[in-house]
């Protein structure tokens, strides 16, 4: 893909969603835990390749650097992705506890984002080409001006947030959803193409968790909606099943608001929140700071801003208001202009105009490109199983190919002895896997260097590196972690499994997390010290990513 111009930054959490395999986070941080075989942070670094976008930061907190510095020099997967190659930054005052917004106010942060960027959650699977999203933004929420300024003023560029149905095929039990409300965008004239987003996109005005909301309306005993919204937006979507993805594209001036607005802890419940609201509330763009950060430079009508200096003053009013100008061409203008009515498009605003924040609603069909989250060890299976079923490129060819395939499905055929059962067409057999007679693979995933004993019996189960499982073994939707081992004529169902860990043969289970004494003691230190770090209802991370 082409430059983008645009800067990337991924950021890389500890992981206290997965008690059982980051239990010790400096060692095995979440972003490095594998998903059909590839680390966790490969996918958002593919995915900024798949946009245009080459300036990739990876963030994490100083004690995870070295483990992620290792796995960037040595991984297959992450040694053979093109340059330039991504860059990785620790700063000093970041630990599990930092919100996201948080993390653009370090000084480390702050010095390395010099245009408009996008920040990415590690956890992020998303099929998606980037370079639509980028279409989207670019014609629904950047400004002419800015784009052809090299990121000096106006500073007029909106936004842009992305979010998905949980509710699918397969919905995931207890996956967390959130709680967004938007409101139509005027259809264009001209027709769009057929693999367009435009017609998914939607003004944001509300955004919060769905936990967020619960605890609202118990507080309250009812549903509250602001007037000024239903004055602003005759036209409303609510939307409670859906999630945020935490694909955000931001201009290069939501640093300043978040400098200016210490209170705003996370970018998705907060900055995009607020930033949302704004556009209907009224007084909110002054009270937030928003009106000083965009209007510093809109005000001074005197001074020509004009490329050449010579243009007609209908030209100026174009490049002092884009959005405006813009707006003006569609059949009826977004609600939040028209508390601004103009004359023509020569009139001068009196005051800068919010620049829209966007949410993309990715439609849900079978058959369409994969996009989620995976933060949970039920999502990392669902998602991983999933992806399993992808042909492979020696099966379609490379240009048919998912983005997402895999060379081929059994990556060692010759580990595999005779009088076997694997189901190749929803399985993905890593490299120097040793498969012994009469056992049966169905609908797993099994990473590098793994043994299966003979008669063993796997179905919907996640192996990690280096797992042994022992002779006559049955495992059923299990996840093991990396270089445990399974003893002989175990049966395990819904588990999970911790790395190094040896479960004792003939060991019956189901629906429990195997953890040895210390792990399980670090994972619930972890955990009380998230909850410690989170403020009521955060799912937008509050521990990065």
């Amino acid at each position: 893909m082409p430059a983008t111009g645009l800067q990337a930054l991924i950021l890389c959490g500890p992981g206290s969603s997965f008690p059982t395999f980051t239990s010790n986070p400096d060692e095995n941080p979440k972003a490095l835990l594998p998903i059909a075989n590839r680390p966790m942070v490969w996918y958002p670094i593919d995915f900024c390749y798949r946009t245009g976008i080459t300036s990739i930061t990876l963030v994490c907190p100083p004690s995870a650097a070295d483990a992620i510095t290792t796995a960037l020099n040595t991984n297959p997967f992450l040694t053979a992705l093109p340059h330039p190659r991504p860059d990785l930054v620790a700063p000093n005052g970041l630990d599990q506890n930092t919100g996201t917004a948080e993390i653009l106010r370090l000084p480390e942060i702050k010095e390395l984002i010099t245009s408009d960027f996008v920040v990415l959650p590690c956890d992020l699977v998303c099929e998606l080409g980037g370079d639509k999203l980028l279409q989207a933004w670019m014609v629904k929420a950047a400004s002419l001006p800015d784009l052809l300024s090299d990121g000096e003023p106006p500073y007029c560029n909106g936004g842009l947030g992305v979010w998905y149905e949980t509710k699918t095929a397969n919905p995931i039990k207890g996956e967390e959803t959130d709680f967004i409300v938007t409101a139509p965008i005027a259809t264009p004239t001209v027709p769009t193409s057929k693999d367009s987003l435009l017609p998914n996109l939607s003004y944001l005005t509300y955004a919060m968790p769905k936990d967020s909301l619960n605890d609202l309306v118990d507080e309250k005993k009812s549903f509250p909606i602001r007037h000024g919204l239903l004055r602003s937006h005759p036209k409303l979507r609510m939307l409670t099943t859906h999630r945020d993805a935490h694909i955000y594209i931001l201009p290069k001036w939501i640093l300043n608001f978040i400098e200016d607005n210490e209170r705003l802890e996370t970018l998705g419940e907060d900055v995009i929140g607020w930033w949302a609201k704004t556009n209907w509330e009224t007084g909110l763009f002054g009270k937030l700071g928003m009106k000083k950060v965009i209007g510093g430079y809109t005000e001074e009508s005197d001074i020509d801003r004009s490329p050449r200096g010579n243009e007609s003053a209908a030209d100026a009013s174009l490049i002092e208001s884009p959005w405006r100008a813009r707006e003006s061409y569609e059949t009826s203008p977004p609600a939040d202009f028209r508390g601004r009515q103009h004359d023509g498009l020569l009139a001068k605003p009196k005051d800068p105009i919010v620049p829209p924040i966007l949410a993309y609603i990715h439609p849900d069909r079978a058959d369409g490109p994969l996009l989620r989250r995976v933060d949970t060890a039920q999502l990392l299976l669902a998602v991983s199983l999933q992806l399993a079923k992808l042909p492979s490129v020696e099966e379609t060819g490379p240009e048919a190919a998912s983005a997402f395939a895999h060379s081929r499905k059994v990556a060692y055929p010759e580990g595999v002895k005779p009088r076997t059962t694997i189901t190749r067409q929803d399985c993905l057999i890593a490299d120097n896997v040793m498969v012994e007679e009469k056992t049966s693979i169905k609908e797993s995933v099994i990473g590098a260097n793994c043994q299966i004993k003979e008669g063993a019996k796997l179905f919907q189960c996640l192996l990690m590196d280096g797992v042994v499982v022992g002779k006559g073994c049955k495992l059923t939707r299990c996840i093991l972690g990396k270089r445990s081992e399974v003893g002989e004529g175990s049966t395990l169902t819904d588990c999970e499994v911790q790395e190094n860990l040896l479960v004792e043969p003939k060991t019956e289970d189901k629906d429990s997390k195997l953890m040895s004494s210390s792990g399980l003691e670090a994972s619930e230190q972890e955990m009380q010290e998230a909850l410690d770090g989170i403020d009521g209802s955060d799912q937008d991370s509050t521990m990065l990513g």
